[in-house]
């Protein structure tokens, strides 16, 4: 499940990339980093570029090594990885995927807030967080599917009131009557089918096995969705669906 164009599709991790993705490792505790930077670097096609102990160390490697993507602790002395988040989105400096062990709503949201690509528990299996640094490094959105059901549960416990939880860099063009107040009337009946499923969590590979079509099919009206609701991710997806009332809790 899981900041893009409106045109991607998060989902889909496009396979081994063409290059070697450079990810700079920030945590703390010295052991932790050397784990993550061990287990990713078994990786063919994964490079640790370097490490950092704290927020204004993660700042300043950023601006010096440029790195694909940063795995990023929250909790942290000095400044947290929440703040250091916000300043490396704000440069465009890379992108940041979170990785914590507090599985906490104002963690999340203040992370996604941020501009954090993605937000992964560090209880998370190896293979789900070496998938999510490549998913984030090309531009997808990635959040764990118990992250995925508190933005879920968020949103609907508060009737779609609560503010988005992912800041959209191009609101719904509301002159456009057929996006204007969340409605998807713009989307053909197959996409309404798809981002109904998006929004119960499912894979591309889960959507195509229900529907009895291909993964480049789902894939296909996936990024149709997004583009046509001007939405940025699947995240923004799910929010919208639950707030457009086409999938409701417990579906």
């Amino acid at each position: 499940m899981t900041t893009t164009t409106p045109s991607a599709d998060p989902d889909d991790d496009g396979g081994a990339p063409d290059q070697t993705l450079r990810v700079l490792v920030v945590d703390d505790q010295p052991l932790m980093r050397s784990g993550f930077a061990m287990m990713l670097g078994a990786e063919e096609d994964i490079e640790v570029a370097g490490d950092a102990a704290d927020g204004a160390a993660a700042l300043e490697a950023c601006r010096r090594l440029r790195p694909d993507v940063v795995l990023m602790d929250v909790q942290m002395p000095g400044m947290d990885g929440i703040e250091a988040t916000a300043r490396i989105v704000a440069e465009d400096l890379s992108r940041v995927l979170i990785l914590t062990t507090f599985d906490r709503d104002d963690y999340l949201f203040d992370a996604l807030r941020a501009g954090a690509g993605g937000f992964l528990l560090k209880n998370s299996d190896p293979d789900d967080l070496v998938d999510g640094v490549r998913a984030v490094a090309h531009g997808h959105a990635l959040l764990a599917p118990e992250v995925t059901r508190r933005v879920i549960e968020r949103m609907t416990s508060s009737g779609g009131g609560d503010e988005l939880v992912v800041d959209s860099p191009s609101p719904p063009d509301t002159d456009d009557p057929t996006v204007a107040g969340g409605t998807l009337d713009v989307l053909t009946g197959r996409e309404q089918e798809v981002l109904r499923r998006v929004a119960r969590g499912l894979s591309n590979a889960e959507i195509a096995a229900e529907l009895v079509v291909g993964e480049a099919t789902v894939k296909s009206h996936v990024s149709a969705c997004l583009s046509k609701l001007h939405l940025r991710d699947r995240v923004q997806a799910v929010v919208l669906a639950y707030e457009a009332g086409l999938v409701r809790p417990g579906d």
